[in-house]
């Protein structure tokens, strides 16, 4: 196979019919500022965690919004919750709030 130039990657379809949206959900009930997001990215831009390790804010919240929550456990505590992110949303999403509540709706329930 020729390795010149670029491949086409393979489709990713989502089904939204089916996914689990009750996290997503909650999430929403819990901090309401985030329906104000307009996905700029402004927060993933200026995130200190994302210049060291591989930390996207926007990814994030698109996957777990969408019920795709498989290992963002392990991103949301790449995190350091320093808040230039909240400081630089043009539209006043509690961005820090966000990561709390996500890490909370992730992390399994003691019996």
């Amino acid at each position: 196979m020729n390795k010149f130039g670029f491949q086409i990657s393979t489709t990713r379809s989502i089904d939204l019919d089916t996914a689990d949206l009750t996290a997503a959900e909650r999430l929403l009930e819990a901090e309401p500022s985030l329906k104000a997001c307009i996905g700029c990215g402004g927060c993933t831009a200026t995130c200190t965690a994302a210049e060291f390790v591989d930390f996207n804010i926007r990814r994030m919240h698109t996957a777990f919004v969408r019920g795709q929550q498989e290992g963002l456990r392990e991103q949301l505590n790449r995190c350091m919750l320093c808040g230039k992110c909240l400081l630089v949303c043009p539209r006043g999403v509690h961005t820090r709030s966000v990561i709390m509540v996500m890490r909370k709706e992730l992390t399994p329930e003691e019996k």
